[in-house]
């Protein structure tokens, strides 16, 4: 049987806080602010079609009996990016728990760490590893975190497909676009290249909660959090979409599978990370082979220690890492890019064995590789 995803980015995800999206026993699919996901009855694996016509293998759960048993709810908040990810990894677990309770929240993957060392929230969405305030705050009360790498992202520059001028950016230029001495001084296109024309610079980028947000000044800028303030800042990503979408002087920043999502209404810019002429697009392979610098990034998950231990949080969390889930990633519906599966295999034993704690001690690192989880 052929498995159907819903597209997560475009249904409605409106407003900081109050997009909310409950899988619920009693009530099949509800969500707040924008219509409902379709999420049809159990699959028992199979494929799923991607663009371009190549099918998708999808392995039904071993353990499906088992999962098919649990009862419980799990809440999760934070990161807008990692959102469609982890979405769809409780639509696709709820055809086999159906009586497992998901609520996915998108407040920034900030604002989901302060819920989530608050012991408000089970699993945190993470577009960045947890920073050393973070961490601290976490420690002083007492909550303990298995720190779980579930994707790669290309955070994406993009215009509107109307904008004919713009096709690659130097880091330096979109530095003098972002860095926090370009407000109210830099606000015209001819001001980046004398060959760009004269006309007003319109930015659209993710709000300060948002991990997006830190790692894209800390890429580009050199500090995270570093950034002019005059711009249209959102920790909703189809706010974004539209705004830049709608304007063909507007220039923005997202999550990859935000591109993937509305390919007819964004036109990607190329990066050319060291002046020298090579301009990279992100796509699939050159964000899994690091190409696409410096704004390829790990995006994760974090579960907190007391609620891994239920088996209704084990069985989800083993489904989102595992054959049953990740082949879906790369997907028109989700959009990212999956680990290597010897990466996803040694995840899995993070989990299993309950490792906690980080392996980015001192916080985001830019263009960060995965091995560090195979040693």
């Amino acid at each position: 049987m052929v498995s159907s995803l819903s597209g997560w980015r475009g249904r409605g995800v409106v407003g900081l806080l109050a997009a909310t999206l409950v899988l619920s026993a009693c009530q099949p699919q509800a969500q707040t602010g924008g219509g409902a996901p379709s999420v049809q009855g159990q699959t028992g694996g199979g494929q799923q079609q991607q663009p371009g016509g190549q099918r998708v293998t999808v392995q039904p759960p071993a353990n499906a009996a088992e999962l098919s048993r649990l009862r419980g709810d799990i809440v999760i908040d934070g990161s807008s990016t990692v959102f469609p990810i982890t979405a769809a990894a409780a639509e696709e677990f709820r055809k086999y728990a159906p009586n497992v309770r998901i609520t996915v929240g998108i407040s920034g993957t900030g604002g989901g760490f302060k819920r989530f060392c608050a012991g408000e929230t089970a699993i945190s969405n993470a577009s960045r590893p947890i920073s050393v305030s973070e961490r601290e705050a976490c420690e002083k009360a007492g909550i303990e975190f298995i720190e779980l790498p579930v994707a790669f992202d290309g955070l994406s520059v993009v215009v509107s497909p109307r904008n004919d001028f713009v096709k690659c950016l130097t880091v330096a230029e979109l530095k003098r676009m972002w860095e926090p001495e370009a407000q109210g001084r830099i606000t015209r296109w001819n001001q980046i290249r004398p060959t760009f024309p004269d006309r007003p610079l319109k930015l659209f980028g993710a709000g300060a909660d948002s991990g997006t947000f830190d790692y894209f000044t800390e890429a580009i800028v050199g500090r995270a959090k570093a950034s002019r303030g005059d711009y249209q800042a959102s920790e909703d990503d189809n706010v974004l979409v539209q705004g830049v979408a709608n304007d063909p002087d507007a220039l923005g920043f997202f999550g990859y599978a935000y591109y993937v999502e509305n390919p007819g209404k964004l036109k990607l810019v190329a990066i050319d990370a060291k002046g020298d002429g090579n301009c990279v697009e992100p796509s699939e392979q050159t964000i899994k082979n690091g190409t696409y610098q410096p704004l390829s990034r790990p995006i994760f998950i974090y579960v907190r220690k007391q609620d891994a231990a239920r088996p209704e949080v084990q069985g989800f969390v083993n489904f989102y890492l595992s054959k049953s889930f990740t082949p879906l990633i790369p997907t028109k519906e989700i959009g990212y890019v999956p680990l290597e599966d010897n990466v996803y295999a040694a995840i899995q034993r993070r989990f299993q064995n309950q490792v906690t704690g980080t392996l980015f001690p001192n916080g985001q690192e830019v263009g960060a590789t995965l091995d560090r989880y195979l040693r």
